[in-house]
């Protein structure tokens, strides 16, 4: 083997770890002080082992101007598994057959996962559905609906555990599978309301978290925890959110993975609808159903997969109209709306178009104020 085999590339993420002893090195590495996941990977990269990685931390440490540094003392870690063996948590590592698929797609992936629950949700096609804490009561009825039926097509859904749309969408999605990602410790619920819903997700689902068992969460733990709910999901949903919110840091933090983003709509006088339709304006896919969801996505690969490999499915063309075609049917629209209240699926029927074309001029004509919708789905123009 030569020189250039023996040392992984920079860029090359570390293999999982090849025993408990490594195991125990590695996570006592990332508790370290100042040790964030980039250092982490960097020093097992560069010493090729946890060990001699903390055996070289100090001088590191000295190097950045950091004296009298000193490592994750062993007793730390120590604690942290004997609270995990106590309330039956897992330790999931990167690179680990247990370890979701689509998180390591993220530069900064954990190195490890603590999951209390069935790990094997984890492997399973997942779809995140985030959405505002002070939610309205068609808010909450919205992630309900949505989660119960993408739960009911095969879909995980994932969310943060927090109240109003997270915690309606981990309810109804509690007998199909979900999963509460945590800002803190896997054993720390917050807020403390749902403390009977995050036992029920123990019990039926999985409660995930990065950070070491027993932590509190803080502020800054919030952004981290949002990235892992992107990182899992196919796609994430927005059902409400405010224009500036932790739910659309998870979508920003899907289009970065180059993950879908949906959002339902909701009435521009609502300061809950305002994240949701800027999304919708800049070219997420609109969402009034679980229908809506399934059409936008590439179809789950069946369970049974082929002894031959099989293309990819390829994802329907989204729709791209000129300005004219827009305009042509913004006025064909118009034309067929008046004072008298029309039904929005009578109204596609009638003008011949795919609903996934019509429905975002009609978001549009009505964030315009050039018609109005009644409750019911009924549609008039604006006097």
């Amino acid at each position: 083997m030569t020189e250039k085999d023996t040392h992984p590339s920079s860029t090359h993420p570390p293999l999982p770890p090849t025993s408990e002893d490594d195991q125990f090195a590695r996570l006592r590495l990332l508790r370290s002080r100042r040790v964030g996941i980039s250092t982490y990977k960097r020093l097992l990269i560069e010493h090729g082992t946890a060990q001699n990685a903390l055996a070289a931390l100090p001088q590191v440490a000295r190097a950045a101007g950091v004296e009298n540094y000193q490592i994750c003392p062993e007793g730390v870690v120590h604690a942290e598994l004997k609270a995990a063996r106590a309330i039956g948590a897992r330790l999931v590592a990167f690179g680990s057959s247990d370890y979701p698929a689509p998180l390591k797609e993220l530069s900064d992936a954990p190195p490890f996962l603590w999951v209390l629950g069935e790990t094997s949700l984890l492997k399973k096609p997942m779809i995140a559905l985030v959405g505002a804490r002070n939610a309205s009561s068609l808010g909450t009825r919205m992630a309900r609906s949505l989660a119960r039926d993408l739960g009911a097509e095969g879909y995980v859904v994932v969310s943060g555990l927090a109240r109003g749309i997270d915690a309606s969408a981990h309810l109804a999605a509690l007998t199909t599978g979900t999963i509460a990602v945590q800002a803190g410790g896997v054993d720390t619920i917050y807020p403390a309301e749902n403390t009977t819903l995050a036992e029920d997700i123990a019990a039926k689902g999985a409660r995930i978290s990065e950070q070491p068992i027993g932590l509190q969460p803080m502020a800054r733990h919030f952004p981290a925890r949002n990235r892992i709910i992107s990182g899992l999901a196919q796609a994430t949903i927005v059902v409400e959110a405010a224009a500036k919110s932790g739910s659309l840091i998870t979508a920003r933090d899907a289009l970065d993975l180059g993950r879908d983003v949906l959002a339902v709509p909701g009435h521009p006088m609502d300061a809950r609808a305002s994240g949701c339709n800027m999304l919708i304006r800049d070219g997420a896919t609109l969402v009034r159903n679980a229908s809506d969801v399934l059409e936008a996505l590439a179809p789950i690969a069946p369970a049974a997969a082929p002894e031959l490999p099989m293309q990819a499915p390829k994802r329907a063309p989204k729709d791209r109209r000129t300005l004219q075609e827009t305009a042509a049917l913004h006025q064909q629209v118009l034309s067929r709306l008046g004072p008298s209240p029309l039904a929005e699926d009578q109204l596609i029927r009638d003008l011949g178009a795919p609903s996934a074309a019509v429905a975002p001029v009609l978001v549009e004509l009505e964030l315009d104020g050039v018609i109005d919708r009644a409750p019911g789905g009924l549609l008039t123009r604006a006097s």
